[in-house]
């Protein structure tokens, strides 16, 4: 039977919907509040699918039996709450194209950490010569990829918003790699309603499926005490060595023990650093060993991985001060990490879209390594206020070139100036990778 269904966004993931949807013989309609890209618009033309951008005309939505949401569209907007109201059930890109899949889903969340666990498992599994595809919020979409070229695996990065409007699905691994505030302007402002739609990863699993989890985050050791989970438990640790089964450091060494097979490994050799990247190793690890990669394979694949663009990025040395992008940094405890990791004076690039930012674990932190603060955002009022008085004379700017600018005049050899914002970029940027992208450039230009 064919049924109607409304995709609500003409980007990467509604278009890979799209795509999906007319394959399996449904009639689709693509609608977008915005200009749809050129690129995304021929893809709807060729393949013969109607659309509309700039509006959402009301009486073509409702009439959908089924409407699949991008998940940049927030709960509250016109259009969904009147979809609501019709009684239409909405959902996100991944559970509709896990329907047509039969793939093994590794399914990996967390306020950090999510984008390098994701690109790093699916480095290890390429490395093995295995069928596996990379989507979710990297790369070409899910949907896309289970219309066109179906893989044996899938690896998925899932924000929070998707899993809000994901039901059936389920992960037959699931990753949680830890739980801070973040997004909380779309979660009420209540940090338990992000809580739980994090954990909305673990739906539907069952004995034969795992749950594995960074056992140092208090919010998940929280959340464990409280909930009963049916899949086997595999913890992550840098604090203490996990009783049964898990992932621990020792002596320098990653050691994983799953299955009745323990395997070690020294990371001096691992090329992602910082305290940070030990968590997203060992839970690529364990990832590793359920799907039984062998140990050569894992090591060379973390000795050669380079990371993720935008994330604790070297630039270049300019007069000898470091640069580094970490523009992906959006939240509070993602540049915790990166301050963290420094072990030069720094001159902090900070600031954006302040989504309700808690700013007092960083101040220790500031203290002991921020000589100079740079606020790159429209409204810089509250990042003064809470670090005016552990940096004095912080500066302000409206670009990316700007902020490159003070920053490298206020360096000197030895230095690095840091782009580390805690904060979205919509102020002045389309996007993180637009900040990021503009920021390098602006390096190179000095």
């Amino acid at each position: 039977m064919q049924t109607r269904i409304v995709i609500l966004g003409g980007a990467e993931s509604g278009i890979g919907a799209a795509i999906l949807a007319k394959k399996k013989g449904h009639e689709v309609f693509v609608s977008d509040a915005g200009e749809i890209k050129k690129n995304y618009k021929d893809v709807l033309l060729h393949h013969a699918i109607s659309f509309e951008e700039g509006k959402h005309t009301e009486t073509l939505c409702v009439r959908a039996q089924e409407v699949i949401k991008s998940p940049g569209i927030p709960d509250n907007a016109p259009i969904i709450r009147t979809i609501k109201a019709h009684a239409i059930p909405v959902i996100s890109e991944i559970e509709f194209a896990a329907r047509y899949t039969n793939a093994k889903k590794i399914c990996i969340t967390g306020s950090n950490g999510k984008t390098t666990t994701s690109m790093l498992t699916f480095h290890i599994l390429k490395k093995a010569g295995l069928h596996a595809g990379l989507a979710g919020n990297i790369g070409k979409s899910f949907a896309w990829q289970v219309a066109e070229n179906d893989f044996d695996i899938y690896v998925l990065e899932i924000s929070s918003f998707q899993l809000d409007y994901m039901f059936q699905f389920k992960a037959d691994v699931a990753v949680i790699t830890n739980i801070t505030p973040d997004h909380l302007d779309r979660y009420h402002n209540r940090f338990q309603d992000y809580i739980d739609a994090k954990f909305r990863i673990l739906q539907n699993q069952g004995a034969g499926d795992f749950f594995i989890y960074c056992a140092d985050d208090p919010v998940i050791r929280q959340e464990l005490a409280k909930r009963s989970i049916p899949s086997s438990k595999i913890p992550f640790s840098l604090a203490e060595v996990p009783e049964e089964k898990g992932a621990y450091m020792k002596n320098n060494e990653l050691n994983i023990n799953i299955l009745s097979n323990k395997i070690t490994m020294g990371v001096e050799n691992f090329a992602l650093p910082g305290k940070h990247n030990l968590y997203n190793s060992m839970a690529a690890g364990i990832i590793s060993r359920i799907f039984d990669i062998r140990k050569d394979v894992i090591k060379e694949s973390m000795s050669e991985f380079q990371g993720v663009e935008h994330r604790l990025e070297f630039v270049t040395k300019v007069h000898g001060i470091e640069f580094i992008n970490d523009s992906k940094a959006t939240n509070v405890n993602s540049t915790w990490y990166a301050l963290e990791s420094m072990t030069h004076p720094v001159i902090w690039i900070v600031g954006g879209v302040d989504k309700g930012n808690d700013y007092s674990c960083l101040k220790s932190l500031v203290k002991t390594k921020v000589k100079a603060i740079v606020c790159l955002g429209a409204d810089n009022d509250k990042l003064i206020k809470e670090f005016g008085a552990l940096v004095p004379g912080i500066k302000e700017a409206r670009s990316a070139e700007e902020a490159v600018q003070i920053s490298y005049a206020l360096g000197n050899q030895g230095d690095v100036v840091l782009l580390s914002p805690a904060c979205a970029s919509f102020d002045l940027f389309n996007n993180y990778e637009d900040r990021g992208m503009k920021f390098k450039r602006a390096v190179y230009d000095l």
